[in-house]
């Protein structure tokens, strides 16, 4: 079924990716009365979410960063969108390319990069960057996702993630294509997304994140250290409607260095500072708190190996 749903699916998103943004943008305002207005798509959840971790605000407050949320996430699927056919000079025209300079020097010197990424902004633009080097055009650029469920979504996601020449890369193979690139003398940019919420088994560390403890990934962590690579934090913006700015910020070039966790910790930190600048650009729609340490601790136990095991399989 998907086999024949793909080609369909495509080519009618392909269509709508052809407008211009200007009439996108309309489309984004209908979806907005749809889902916010209408249907009120994971509103409970979104609310919890902010009533939690804005305490100190009141329900007005709370109500604009919701508001602004959905017309901001609206524009977020139709930019994301116009990704399968946006043109370079186009893109040029919305997106901005700070610190690239910073990660060149790491290839001058031989050095691979990873950006640390949270769910903000459009993130799914930042799939672009390659179109943002001046002397490294032919640096590789490592898109990781986690594939879907839905096999028609799943190649949709990776033919707007790879329309500009970046290499949509599955979690579970990272190492591999890290490893492959080195051995090859190619420099590369991982992109990190690590603000995801973690399966039980896979809850080794807790931090505090917007007024809640956190269950964290240290997947991206480990990857780094064994690879050894540049790190750089990637802080986005949104001056205005359409235009977004991305500063690599560097975290570090010797994260063997630091303390086990401590750049998952400076990750978490920074990405916090960002969301609380701008409030209504974070995913607010996840349910990233849905697991608590109260829970994991009545149902599973931890070697002194970090192994997650449960109690009582009957749980």
């Amino acid at each position: 079924m998907s086999k024949i749903l793909y080609p369909i699916v495509y080519g009618f998103c392909y269509l709508i990716s052809l407008l211009p943004l200007r009439v996108l943008y309309c489309i984004s305002d209908v979806l907005y009365l749809l889902l916010y207005k209408l249907i009120g798509y994971r509103r409970r959840v979104v609310r919890n979410n902010l009533s939690t971790s804005f305490p100190e605000k009141d329900e007005k407050e709370r109500r604009t960063i919701e508001k602004k949320f959905y017309h901001f996430f609206c524009d977020y699927i139709i930019e994301t969108i116009k990704l399968l056919s946006i043109r370079r000079k186009t893109l040029l025209k919305h997106m901005e390319y700070r610190n690239m300079e910073e990660m060149e020097r790491c290839f001058d010197e031989g050095q691979s990069v990873c950006a640390l990424l949270g769910h903000y902004c459009n993130w799914e633009f930042l799939t672009t960057v390659n179109v943002g080097w001046k002397r490294y055009p032919e640096a590789k650029v490592g898109l990781v996702y986690h594939p879907l469920s839905s096999k028609v979504v799943d190649r949709l996601i990776i033919a707007t993630r790879q329309h500009t020449g970046g290499v949509a890369v599955p979690k579970q193979e990272v190492l591999r294509y890290m490893i492959r690139y080195k051995q090859q003398g190619l420099h590369s940019l991982f992109g990190l997304i690590s603000d995801q919420s973690p399966k039980w088994e896979n809850i080794h560390l807790w931090l505090p994140f917007l007024t809640h403890e956190t269950p964290v990934f240290t997947g991206a962590e480990r990857l780094i250290r064994k690879m050894n690579n540049a790190v750089f934090y990637a802080e986005m913006s949104r001056p205005k409607r359409g235009k977004y700015v991305v500063n690599f910020q560097l975290m570090t070039r010797e994260p063997g260095t630091l303390e086990e966790n401590e750049l998952t910790r400076m990750f978490f930190t920074r990405l916090e500072e960002t969301i609380r600048q701008t409030p209504y650009l974070y995913l607010w729609s996840h349910d990233g708190w849905k697991r608590t340490r109260e829970e994991f601790e009545r149902r599973f136990t931890v070697d002194a190996h970090g192994h997650v095991t449960k109690k009582d399989k009957s749980n």
